[in-house]
Order: C-alpha cells, then structure tokens, then sequence
C-alpha cells in the first residue's frame, strides 16, 4: 500500500501518505478537543497525576492532535469553586507529566511543547458564570484560563445563549468583560452564543474572536447552534476563526458522513476564505461503545474513526484541491495566528508559533516510538481499544 501513495488507518479506512506526512509535520489544534470524554478517568488523572500513563499520551498523541482545548461548562449552582477545581486539576496533571504534556499559558509554551515532544493544553470554559465580577477575569487568567465562551445554551448575565428567546444581546456586564478579557489577553468563544450576543461581543472586542465548535446553518438549519453566513462574515472581519465539529446533529442530514463534514469546511472556506477555518470537533477518541468499538450516536458520522480524525479530514481537504499550506492552516495554523493575536502582551506573544512538529524531547524523558509522533501505533493498533 505505500508503493501506491495510501496509508491503512487502524479501523480499515486508507487515507494518502501525503496526508499523514502532513499531519505529522504539522501543528494541529482541536479548538475542542477532549483528552478523554471518561470523566471518571480524567477526575482519576487529577487526583493521582503518575495515572496518567505514557500508553495515555501515546494514544493521545497518535491522534496527530498536538493541541488540545479540553473546555467544559460549570455547574449552575457553584461556578467559582467548579472552575477553581477544573484548573487546579489541569495545572497539577500537567506539572505531574512534564514529559508528556506543556499547560499553555502562552504562545511560548505551545512552542516549548513542540520542541519537547509534548502534547498542549488550553485550559478554558463553554461559560462564564464563574466571573461574578470584573476582577474575577484577571483571577483566573491567573490561575491558567484562556479561553472562556461568554453563554452556554441558556442566558446568563453576560448575554442570551444560543436557546434563550429573545436574544437581547450582550448585557453592559458582557460588554465590560469582553473589554476585560481583551485587557488580560483571555480568549472569547461565542460558539453556543445567541446570534445578536455573538454579533454585539466580534463588534465590540479589540482582538479576534473565536468560534471553537459550530458548523454552518447553510448546510444544516435546523439547529441553533450552527453559525450564520452573516455571523461567520463578521467573526473573520475582526480575524476570527471558527473550528468544523464533528457532531451528528451540527453536521445535519439523516446519515452524514465525512464528506458533509468536509462540507462545512468548504463552505466557510469559499464565504470568508482558508484563514478563517480550523478544527473544534468537540470530542474525543474514546466516545466508543466499549463492547462494538463504533462510536457513541452522537459522533456516528459514515466512515469517520474518531481516533483518526485528523489524517481523515486532512486527507479529504487535499483531496477537494487544497494546497498543502491551506489545509495546514486549517489543521491548526489559523487558530495559533489568532491565539497569538488574542494573548497578546508579555513574553508569550514574542515567540512565534511552531512552523511544524518537532521531535526533540527531554532526555530524561521516555523515548518516542521509532515511527515518530505515535504513528507505529496508528498503523497497527485496533479502534475497539481506544
């Protein structure tokens, strides 16, 4: 199979060698990308950081994901003490492994992650109920946020999620913590958002804003989580970038498959342009049936493993006509250009972005497998174990 350019993924599906070689060189950003969706294993790893296991990170990095952005929403009844739990957990599983993973608190630590062969995470919300004032955004950038989406689903006191009627836009609390936000370099994510609150925070934010996880209502309407033309123009005109999600019901029709979610990639990229698009898929490789091995209803999408993702959408991309710059740019580069413009100040913002995959790590750390960056792995492992 190499001698004819195509690669077997370990669930049977073939994708080009070109596309794995890209991956593999690229940096990839999942802008919701979930280390595990085994809550009882992630509050496992938080508790006892040595039970994150070099098999964890070689599964993890396999994925070709090399930044993750693992953001959950607080419980409504205690937010503040929910979300001071959450980064208390990711700065001690992160500090526990330094081999294996690099919390990024700026663009230098997503550079520093590279070079050392480990997996990044940006630690963030899908709310901000936890900012029960303005001081509390300088509080917990402290504390390692950096990312916050301004509403869940529902109306909270920034604005109207994307399910509350009517939606009265951003409230003057919203409007002073997006300004806030901008102050302290803290990303805003308007995916589950109202239509007129995300519109009010792109007009009134001084940096790009992010879509992390939505799909596009042209192609699939009847949800209301999924972005409109009109609102993907205004979120690129500030130099945002929305992330393609991968689950059933934002990908829309009655069976979808890689192709529809390739699609909304399409669409996006033809409306605003290649810049403007990257990947949120909003799951993780392990949202399997235990006993089949095929993933949970949700992410059933035809064709697509959630383990191999990535080498399946980058290989679907070239396939359309992309260049292999555009859809590096889609892999990752679009969200690390905007990241970089969003955390701003300090030292973080000096560093440039790492232009590929570097394999240097640590010398005290474990060795990577000969194939590089988990490939081995990949090419042998089966999907019932993931």
């Amino acid at each position: 199979m190499l001698a004819t350019g195509r690669v077997a993924l370990a669930a049977g599906q073939q994708v080009s060698r070109r596309a794995v070689d890209l991956v593999f060189s690229s940096p990839v950003v999942d802008m919701l990308g979930l280390l595990t969706m085994d809550w009882a294993k992630l509050y496992g790893w938080f508790r006892s950081p040595p039970s994150f296991a070099e098999s964890d990170f070689r599964r993890l990095e396999g994925s070709g994901v090399s930044v993750f952005h693992p953001a959950v929403e607080m419980p409504s009844d205690r937010p503040r003490e929910s979300a001071r739990r959450w980064l208390h957990g990711w700065a001690a599983l992160a500090a526990g492994n330094p081999c294996f993973l690099q919390r990024a608190d700026g663009v230098a630590d997503l550079a520093r992650a590279a070079a050392g062969g480990r997996l990044a995470v940006v630690v963030g919300f899908q709310n901000s109920t936890h900012f029960a004032n303005l001081d509390d955004v300088a509080f917990f950038h402290a504390l390692g946020q950096r990312v916050s989406q301004l509403t869940y689903n529902d109306a909270n006191r920034l604005g109207s999620g994307n399910h509350a009627r009517p939606d009265r836009g951003l409230t003057p609390f919203g409007a002073a913590v997006v300004a806030e936000m901008n102050r302290v370099g803290m990303a805003i994510d308007v995916s589950h958002c109202g239509e007129r609150t995300a519109a009010d925070a792109i007009e009134l934010s001084r940096r790009p804003v992010l879509v992390t996880h939505a799909n596009c209502k042209r192609l699939a309407p009847t949800t209301h989580r999924n972005r409109s033309d009109a609102l993907i123009r205004r979120l690129a005109s500030k130099g945002g970038v929305m992330g393609i999600t991968v689950v059933r019901a934002f990908v829309g029709g009655r069976s979808p498959a890689v192709g529809d979610v390739l699609d909304h990639f399409d669409h996006v990229a033809r409306l605003v342009g290649v810049e403007h698009v990257g990947l949120g898929s909003d799951v993780s490789h392990d949202a399997v049936d235990p006993k089949t091995g095929r993933p949970q209803p949700p992410y059933a999408i035809r064709g697509l493993d959630l383990g191999n993702r990535v080498f399946q959408l980058a290989d679907g991309l070239l396939e359309r006509g992309y260049s292999e710059s555009d859809v590096a740019l889609m892999l990752g580069g679009n969200f690390l250009r905007a990241l970089k413009e969003i955390w701003g100040e300090g030292g973080a913002a000096k560093s440039r972005p790492p232009a590929g995959r570097a394999r240097r790590r640590d010398p005290f750390c474990p060795a990577p497998k000969a194939a590089g960056r988990g490939e081995g792995r990949r090419l042998e492992a089966s999907s019932g174990t993931r």
